[in-house]
């Protein structure tokens, strides 16, 4: 079977999933998924799985990244910030539907590859950053949607909610571990936030700080040269982004 007919023969799986925005489905048709994984990989690309991409990472299962966005709400009036570029699939379907999208990184290398992909499709309206997700880019606030592809805790980080506009949704997972997550849209008003829990997913953590640099020494207060506990990337070979 061809790329052509994996592409959309996933295309017609999503929509009778439930991923029926056709914004969301074109803006996943246009963006050439088998560019955001290792060639290993490749034949797989239009199946509806997650993969790794590294650092103990994975590209997002389609199926989440289109019901995700599609919970946003999107146009190409906003702007977007997003948790986790990861491969940066998922920030190229965001920019395909808004104005401008603004990604963070914790993992240099990731990030320097997720660039190269942009520049080499063209989408000039994304702009990436290597940093801590959980505080979010104060410089750029606010955002009238935010993204979160990592999940948090049972309550969303402070910065990322004070970088929410007025009037602006927030999606992220969140639940007391990463093995009993649900996908929760959050809607800013002037009166508080509203709270909505959509489905169940497991996701990577979203951890504060960024790992320590290939051979850098991280001072632990008493232990020079390594690297502490928060900073250790955790093993996610078990971890599957789906859809219960």
């Amino acid at each position: 079977m061809s790329s052509a007919a994996r592409k959309i023969r996933l295309l017609m799986l999503l929509r009778r999933n439930g991923v029926n925005s056709t914004d969301v489905l074109r803006a996943m048709e246009l963006i050439p998924r088998e560019v955001f994984v290792p060639p290993t990989f490749h034949d797989q690309a239009y199946e509806d799985t997650a993969l790794p991409i590294g650092h103990g990472q994975t590209i997002s299962q389609p199926m989440v990244v289109g019901l995700m966005t599609q919970a946003l709400h999107l146009n190409d009036r906003l702007k977007v910030l997003e948790i986790g570029t990861g491969s940066g699939y998922q920030a190229a379907v965001l920019a395909k539907m808004a104005r401008r999208v603004y990604t963070i990184e914790r993992h240099r290398p990731l990030l320097a590859e997720a660039e190269s992909r942009f520049q080499a499709l063209r989408l000039h309206n994304i702009t990436a950053r290597h940093g801590d997700g959980m505080r979010g880019w104060p410089q750029a606030a606010p955002f009238e949607r935010i993204l979160v592809t990592a999940g948090g805790g049972m309550d969303p980080p402070p910065d990322l909610m004070d970088q929410l506009a007025v009037g602006g949704i927030m999606v992220i997972p969140l639940g007391p571990d990463r093995r009993s997550l649900h996908v929760v849209r959050l809607r800013k008003t002037e009166a508080g936030v509203e709270r909505e829990q959509l489905w169940p997913v497991r996701f990577v953590p979203l951890l504060p700080e960024v790992p320590a640099e290939p051979g850098a020494a991280v001072s632990t207060g008493g232990m020079p040269g390594t690297m502490p506990p928060a900073l250790i990337p955790p093993d996610f070979s078990d971890v599957i982004h789906q859809r219960a």
